[in-house]
């Protein structure tokens, strides 16, 4: 086999990530950098969220999302295609059968008559044979790039997978997060119906103004229009998770559910197991795989090619003599040929497929650094939204005491009912401040697990074996 032998080339890849763990992924249990097979998502990645319902719409994305299907289909493709590539190592055989007529022209005599010729019919049954032998090794290299590709298209299904269960996973949170405000807002709507009751109450005994049961209603319709206004976003969320299952809107509907526990730590491997990890990074290294066997292919293309041919078979002018061993012929013989002169295609095809091999590793690397940012981007988006929880925390216990004291102030005739407006909104404005920092918390570590490349590891891809088996 002429041609360089595939290498998979280096790619950059750190001693450690520049993000340390937050304290929740310290005390993770398995979260252990020095042992990759411990600290590692495995198999259903989803679970680690505890949620029989997310569990149950991740499960239908693998079997009814068409876009996954779609891919499905295309690997299938690419197994069909490594069988066509097989082929080219075995010997082709052909036979066509045919009885034919035929009359030459006429001839004329000596004394200027006309002879008319008689018809001749030809039965014949030829069986040929041809064979090139895979001596430079153009065709076996071309079956491993037929097959590398076929395995590329393997990690895209899996990647496809992971993009989609993840987008659901993430429009399934920010879906719920939308209902834990809304439970918020319809609180603080009764709280402030109450509210509105009180000032009404102050005014009919002369101890407020007109001034401040305005204002009361007014907090109380703005708020009910906040709520209302989360429907438009929730409508919207669920319908994008109904097609994500292979469903249209109409057949999917989502229980309310009020966001409460914090994201899962996800156990953080060694950033050397990414490369192993990621689908994606996986489909990159067989497109490398065989753009480098294209340069082998355009190597054979130099040296001669040997020909193999023979032919055999019955031929008669009588149907009943057809089958008999007189009638009998054959021929056989090898051909061998070698371009003397191409104007230098053979050099510019070697010289392109070369380039595309550069090509090739240039976005292997490429995807194995993007890689490793997205991974460091989540990590530190959950390490500064942990440190933001606290003190958001604190923001929302210091406003309830506000609002507390104001009302208490207001009641008392010591303070205006602006003084509670304005507490009133700095509460609300920090309660939907934390639902909304949980929110992005929950989905940011789907990123992260997204980035790991989920429960995926490229032991899992179809070996060379296995795309090259027979499919139905």
């Amino acid at each position: 086999m002429v041609g360089p032998n595939y290498k998979r080339p280096a790619a950059p890849v750190p001693v450690a990530y520049k993000e340390p763990p937050t304290a929740t992924y310290k005390e993770a249990d398995g979260w252990k950098p020095a042992s990759p097979n411990d600290a590692q998502i495995k198999g259903k990645w989803w679970e680690i969220y505890n949620d029989p319902a997310l569990n149950a719409l991740e499960e239908q994305v693998a079997v009814n999302n068409q876009n996954v299907l779609a891919l499905e289909a295309q690997y299938r493709e690419a197994r069909a295609a490594t069988q066509v590539a097989r082929a080219a190592l075995f010997p082709t055989v052909s036979t066509a059968p045919a009885i034919t007529e035929s009359r030459v022209g006429g001839s004329t005599t000596a004394n200027g008559a006309a002879v008319s010729s008689a018809l001749h019919t030809a039965y014949t049954f030829p069986l040929s044979a041809s064979w090139a032998p895979d001596l430079w090794g153009s065709v076996r290299r071309n079956i491993t790039a037929v097959s590398a590709a076929a395995q590329a298209t393997a990690a895209q299904l899996e990647n496809a997978r992971l993009l989609y269960q993840s987008e659901l996973a993430q429009d399934y949170f920010l879906l719920h997060g939308l209902d834990t405000q809304y439970d918020l807002l319809n609180t603080t709507v009764q709280s402030y119906l109450e509210y509105l009751t009180l000032t009404r109450d102050r005014f009919a005994g002369g101890v407020a103004s007109d001034l401040d049961v305005a204002q009361a209603e007014s907090q109380v319709y703005t708020t009910q229009s906040d709520m209302q206004d989360l429907g438009v976003l929730r409508a919207q969320y669920e319908h994008a998770i109904a097609v994500l299952t292979g469903r249209p809107p109409a057949e999917l509907t989502i229980a309310s559910v009020v966001l409460k526990n914090p994201p899962p730590a996800v156990p953080i491997n060694v950033p050397s197991a990414l490369l192993e990890r990621r689908p994606d990074i996986a489909a990159s290294e067989r497109q490398m795989a065989a753009a480098n066997e294209q340069i082998g292919i355009a190597t054979a293309a130099y040296y001669p090619s040997l020909n193999l041919s023979a032919s055999l078979g019955l031929e008669n002018s009588s149907f009943l003599k057809w089958f008999t061993w007189p009638s009998r012929f054959f021929s056989v013989g090898p051909s061998l040929s070698e371009t003397l002169f191409d104007a230098g295609r053979r050099r510019a095809v070697l010289t392109e497929a070369q380039a595309a091999f550069d090509v090739t590793i240039a976005n292997y690397r490429q995807t194995v650094l993007t890689a490793f940012q997205q991974v460091e981007d989540n990590l530190a988006a959950l390490r500064v939204m942990e440190e933001e929880a606290v003190t958001v925390n604190r923001s929302v216990d210091s406003s309830n005491r506000a609002l507390t004291v104001s009302t208490a102030q207001y009641k008392a005739g010591t303070t205006s009912y602006l003084a509670v407006i304005t507490a009133q909104a700095t509460a609300l404005s920090a309660q939907r401040t934390a639902i909304e920092l949980l929110t992005r918390r929950l989905t940011a570590s789907v990123s992260l697990v997204q980035a790991l490349g989920g429960g995926w590891d490229a032991s899992q891809l179809p070996s060379m074996k296995d795309v090259q088996s027979k499919t139905r």
